[in-house]
């Protein structure tokens, strides 16, 4: 598309629905939730009120005043009901997709439950805007306000973005954060892009379906239709059934939220007034640590910071976080009270490209725990540049620089087969490390040594697996022959022959195979 480089020609921000928000067709199963965000307990917080010292807290903005009553001060429903802009769709798949929700009220109930600790402040910033509010429930459809939601095709985040999309966006994404994942940043960059779409196509019908499919797609499918003296319209246009049924899934959630009692639903309350307040601070931090502090569980507190890779967040990158009213209040005062470290964990970038044990060596780690914390598959070098999270030692005193906090990055290379070393590639399906190592002939225990695995461990489809020469010996060897017959092909697991190509034996199709003279 012409406007955001990168995404495929068929993709907008997610090309894919992610698990538990899947564009399943009316009468399918019900999509299952992927991984869910955890449920938080939402207390009923006070009015909001600023605070003084230690680290900073900052109320979400103000509720719109227009023409404001009590029920919508009380209930942020009625709010959203009140903004409603874009012009009703009334057909038949809107129906199904009514049905299709109705039908499932347990997935419908967990929906709206998550939805109900972001929902304000996306509200909030759609009638800032001056926009319909009909745009605060796309994530309903677009990830089931999951925000660890990620699609097949990498799209990820409540507002579902792309790699490439979210860069254009300035979604930062890197070793410490993804910020498609982050409430704030997602929720600014969705509205952008809509709007942006709404300012080419001039219609919120056509804005929705180049958000899903692409704006390209979108103005490609009206060429044609141009050409052919068609119309234009959302309904006009030839278009892949996913995005011919975006539009109607989004007005079956307006409609259910719009007209409650027409359906026999109860939504849950939602409050007129922010859930969370953002919490600046200025040192590196152990994501722990700020659970502990502010008295809530790791789980709920990722709920809320689900940008978060790792188990320090810098400030250098990520200088707010989002805490409940309450706890936001008692991190304040328990981080002015803490006596001790913030951080175990800090960066370090690797000056040259060296093997994980030797960057072990140099930080005073653990091969197997570095290697594990850094997700370093076996045999593999760390190129010069990459950034590890590494532990912090107590003589450590400065936090992550904001050039690592916002650039971190790893790249790894193979490395190269030691004398009789060669690397197996586990197959498409994945194996343990007990089947592979009888394949072998080797112990489990042998396998598991060399390439620090657990005996009772699984391997992944394409993962590299470190073989030792008598392993690899067994595996190739070949019975001799009578002068002048043709050697017979060793027989490989269930009586196939191993193939090979310019000397490397393959475990598997598409596999390698690597071992070492012992």
């Amino acid at each position: 598309s012409p406007d955001v480089p990168a995404p495929p020609p068929a993709s907008g921000p997610q090309a894919a629905r992610p698990a538990d928000a899947a564009a399943v067709p009316p009468g399918a199963t019900a999509p299952s939730p992927g991984r869910s965000a955890p449920e938080v307990t939402r207390p009923s917080p006070p009015p909001p009120a600023g605070a003084a010292g230690g680290a900073a807290l900052q109320d979400a903005p103000p509720v719109d005043s227009v023409n404001e009553t009590p029920e919508l001060r009380e209930d942020l429903w009625a709010r959203v009901r009140r903004h409603y802009a874009i012009e009703d769709l009334d057909n038949d798949r809107v129906r199904r997709w009514e049905q299709f929700y109705l039908s499932r009220p347990d997935y419908l109930e967990r929906m709206f439950e998550r939805g109900g600790l972001y929902l304000f402040h996306i509200v909030e910033e759609v009638v800032r805007r001056g926009l319909p509010t009909e745009l605060a429930l796309l994530p309903f459809i677009e990830s089931a306000f999951n925000p660890l939601a990620l699609s097949s095709a990498k799209a990820s985040g409540i507002w579902q973005f792309m790699p490439a999309t979210g860069r254009h966006f300035e979604l930062r994404q890197n070793l410490f954060r993804d910020d498609r994942r982050s409430v704030l940043d997602s929720t600014r960059a969705a509205l952008d892009y809509l709007q942006q779409l709404h300012g080419m196509f001039g219609d919120w019908h056509l804005a929705l379906a180049a958000y899903n499919w692409g704006q390209g797609n979108v103005a490609r499918a009206q060429a044609g239709n141009r050409r052919r003296g068609r119309g234009t319209g959302y309904l006009d246009l030839a278009m892949p059934d996913e995005t011919r049924n975006y539009v109607p899934k989004l007005q079956a959630i307006v409609n259910l939220v719009g007209n409650p009692e027409r359906y026999g639903l109860t939504l849950p309350r939602l409050e007129n007034h922010p859930y969370f307040l953002t919490v600046t601070i200025d040192r590196d931090i152990d994501v722990e640590l700020v659970a502990r502090l502010a008295g809530v569980t790791v789980d709920d507190f990722r709920a809320l910071n689900p940008q978060h890779n790792k188990p320090v967040i810098l400030a250098a990158g990520t200088p707010q976080l989002l805490l409940p009213f309450d706890n936001a209040r008692r991190f304040r005062a328990e981080l002015e009270r803490h006596q001790g470290p913030l951080a175990s964990w800090t960066a370090w970038v690797a000056p040259r490209t060296l093997s994980v044990r030797d960057a072990a060596r140099s930080t005073g780690m653990d091969e197997a725990e570095l290697r594990s914390l850094n997700r370093i598959p076996p045999a593999m070098v760390i190129k010069a540049g990459s950034t590890l999270l590494v532990a912090r030692g107590a003589s450590t005193q400065a936090d992550v620089p904001g050039h690592v906090a916002e650039t971190a990055t790893i790249a790894l290379a193979s490395e190269r087969p030691a004398p009789g070393q060669r690397v197996v590639r586990v197959g498409p399906k994945g194996e343990s490390v007990s089947a592979l190592a009888r394949r072998y002939r080797v112990s489990a225990a042998q396998l598991a040594a060399w390439n620090g695995l657990s005996v009772d461990g699984r391997l992944m489809p394409g993962q590299r697996v470190v073989l030792q020469g008598t392993a690899m010996a067994s595996r190739t060897a070949a019975p001799r022959a009578a002068k002048g017959t043709p050697p017979a092909r060793q027989a490989g697991p269930r009586g196939a022959a191993p193939r090979t190509e310019r000397g490397r034996v393959q475990a598997a199709p598409g596999g390698r195979a690597v071992a070492r003279s012992g």
